[in-house]
């Protein structure tokens, strides 16, 4: 007896370092994943959409969607001639890169298209920290720093996707020194506060930095002036963070701590009285983008054109 053609969702996290591609049912399953180098577009674009191609025939199924959340800068508006392109990126060969119409044509789906970090903060919403919550901010502190704005269960976006990290931090140039790694801001959060930015500092990746270390101070008032920069701004109803540098056990303790002292009071009662629900860390291991682009692509399939 013939197995029924399955349903399946093309979910792509695309970053600068790797793809990481998840065929998905529309229960949300990883069916089977796989990671591609993040190369030139001429090769890893293709290796991508084989992936999928083989990936579904292989478990006796269609693609009906895909979600692309991918780094950037990108273009989100679908009005613009250059919508689902990646932009002016300082990473080599990717500039001017048509990644949202290159799926669209190979694999003949629909294509929802979002940014890596607004792809994770969706994940969110869907299945992590914010599951009940109409608005919230998930920022990522890896090698950059990026956030997604959730405002009345909508992501935000401007004239461009918003950029978190790049906003101006305070910095005491007696205790800190170090003028930061961005090559376009001194003293903006990303080129202070970063993967990147804490081994330009210390001459070692963070991951080897003992717990005790000074950076992890440093590191957690930046984070926490940032908290307290979105809470004033935003006033989300939690801020959750994620990527490679929240690993470290002790920072979000310490986070807290500084967030505390830097609000001093200034904020609703329901934020300085449960700090700790407030400011979480995400609880989906690495799996949000995947999660919250396979949603949005489901959303897109289900709209009455499709």
């Amino acid at each position: 007896m013939g197995q029924q053609l399955g349903h399946f969702i093309a979910a792509l996290e695309a970053g600068g370092t790797k793809f990481n591609c998840a065929l998905m049912d529309t229960n949300f399953n990883v069916i089977v994943q796989s990671a591609f180098p993040t190369t030139h577009p001429e090769e890893t674009l293709p290796a991508v959409r084989d992936f999928f191609r083989h990936a579904a025939r292989a478990h006796h199924g269609q693609l009906i969607a895909m979600g692309i959340a991918s780094f950037g800068p990108v273009d989100l508006f679908v009005e613009s001639e250059l919508y689902g392109f990646i932009t002016n990126t300082p990473k080599p060969h990717w500039s001017n890169t048509d990644i949202c119409g290159f799926f669209s044509r190979e694999l003949n789906v629909p294509v929802a298209f979002e940014t890596d970090v607004n792809g994770a903060a969706w994940g969110e919403k869907v299945a992590g920290a914010a599951k009940s919550l109409s608005d919230f901010i998930y920022v990522t502190v890896g090698t950059g720093i990026g956030a997604g704005i959730v405002v009345n269960n909508a992501l935000v976006r401007g004239v461009r996707h918003p950029e978190v990290g790049h906003m101006l931090m305070p910095r005491d140039q007696v205790m800190d020194n170090f003028a930061g790694c961005c090559p376009f801001h001194v003293g903006c959060l990303e080129g202070l506060a970063s993967g990147k930015a804490i081994e330009a500092r210390w001459g070692v990746s963070g991951k080897f930095l003992p717990a005790d270390h000074p950076a992890w101070m440093m590191e957690a008032q930046y984070l926490a002036l940032m908290c307290v920069n979105l809470t004033h701004l935003l006033a989300p109803q939690k801020i959750i963070l994620g990527g490679g540098v929240m690993e470290k056990a002790q920072l979000l303790p310490m986070i807290h701590d500084y967030f505390s002292a830097f609000i001093n009071g200034y904020a609703a009662d329901c934020v300085m009285q449960n700090t700790a629900d407030y400011i979480v860390k995400t609880p989906l291991n690495g799996a949000a983008a995947i999660i919250g682009i396979t949603d949005l692509a489901l959303n897109l399939w289900r709209q009455p054109a499709h």
